[in-house]
């Protein structure tokens, strides 16, 4: 397949994305910095036969139709890639996504430790959200590794596409992917029930179905854990009530209260050495919490997670601060990626002063870290002739 040494390329460089697109040389994304691969653009029937080539008849005759596919595609030892193809322009384009081919241990992410207990627990809800490419797969698959390597049970999948391979350790891990393992989402989670499963991850609430199913789980003695586009856990918490109609919401909010355990908001920020690292909001359902969800004020949820003492909850801006002092993360980089620039400035200004040398190196000054240049790999040659 022409794509093959590509998929070498994602995993040789630890990239996360590739793009295709008429009219611009194909472009990959290393640690957050989308570059070309090479000064070679494509033509429109060039992008389209790449597209074309890792799609079965099926999938073409179903892409024709819609004018969108989502599958994966295994790499062999390099891993995996989640490859989305869609239209733009009237033309074909594509999206290549590398999943590495284990599981990231839990400590290798940089996690806050508390997210270890929250997988452990019986039951109730938990999701895991941030924007497109913020790591959200990678934490949640990293969280259920931890529980199956530590816990017996019975831990199911229900995924579009399966991203990481688990492999059976102290649990039974069952993936079903859907439309290769089942017809659609909500097949698979009507027969969830009869499965008995401990613990449930649904690849992605979106739609009220989905998330009227995750509650019922949830509140029948299953550990249910999902994922949701929103930028933090206030959003997060408005786009579920969003799925309902207003006279539907009331039972939905003390429904959301009970189940509720956790909401975890993440975002990759870039560290001082050019990588990147996770900073995580966390917000744990409190009594306070439960109560504010309960009455509908989520307005005030933000400053409740400000001000929680709750141990393990915490908000991007706390978690910034730690990424700083701990010197891992550069003042304006944390600034960039904050909810509130005016508070994290306040937990700067007054936090203790660093005394010594080494308390001068553990938070660098705005501006005094310049990350390393990313690879030059602009000589890289593909023979798009071949494709003509």
């Amino acid at each position: 397949m022409f794509v093959t040494p590509l998929f070498k390329l994602m995993a040789d460089k630890q990239a996360s994305d590739l793009f295709f697109t008429v009219g611009a040389p194909i472009q990959i994304k290393i640690n957050g910095v989308v570059m070309p691969i090479n000064n070679q653009a494509l033509d429109a029937e060039q992008c389209k036969k790449i597209c074309y080539e890792l799609m079965t008849e099926a999938q073409i005759k179903e892409f024709e139709s819609v004018q969108e596919m989502n599958f994966a595609q295994s790499g062999g030892e390099l891993g995996n890639f989640r490859i989305n193809i869609f239209r733009q322009k009237n033309t074909v384009a594509m999206v290549i996504r590398f999943v590495k081919p284990d599981v990231p241990a839990f400590e290798s992410l940089g996690l806050p430790p508390i997210l270890k207990e929250v997988i452990m627990e019986k039951l109730g809800l938990i999701l895991v959200v941030g924007s497109t490419g913020s790591g959200k797969s990678t934490t949640m698959a990293s969280m259920i590794d931890h529980r199956n390597s530590t816990k017996t049970g019975h831990i199911l999948t229900i995924e579009d596409p399966v991203e990481f391979m688990f492999r059976h350790k102290k649990s039974i891990v069952n993936q079903r992917e859907v439309r290769v393992d089942t017809h659609s989402y909500g097949s698979a989670l009507i027969s969830a029930m009869r499965e008995a499963p401990d613990l449930i991850m649904i690849g992605e609430i979106r739609d009220q179905p989905t998330l009227q199913n995750a509650l019922l789980f949830a509140q029948t003695g299953h550990l249910c854990m999902s994922t949701l586009h929103a930028n933090n856990s206030y959003n997060a918490l408005n786009r579920i009530i969003n799925f309902f109609p207003r006279d539907a919401r009331e039972a939905l909010l003390a429904d959301l209260s009970i189940a509720l355990r956790a909401v975890i908001s993440q975002r990759l920020v870039r560290t001082v050495d050019g990588k990147r690292i996770p900073a995580v909001e966390i917000l744990l359902n409190t009594k306070h919490i439960q109560e504010l969800i309960k009455n509908g004020e989520l307005g005030q949820i933000k400053d409740a997670l400000e001000q929680s003492l709750a141990p393990g909850s915490q908000s991007f801006e706390q978690a910034l601060f730690q990424l700083i002092t701990s010197g891992k993360v550069a003042v304006e980089e944390a600034m960039a990626a904050s909810d509130s620039p005016t508070n994290l400035h306040w937990l700067l200004s007054n936090a203790p002063k660093p005394t010594g040398a080494a308390g001068a190196a553990a938070a660098p000054a705005a501006g005094a870290t310049k990350p390393p240049a990313p690879d030059d790999i602009t000589s890289i040659k593909l023979n798009l002739d071949a494709l003509g």
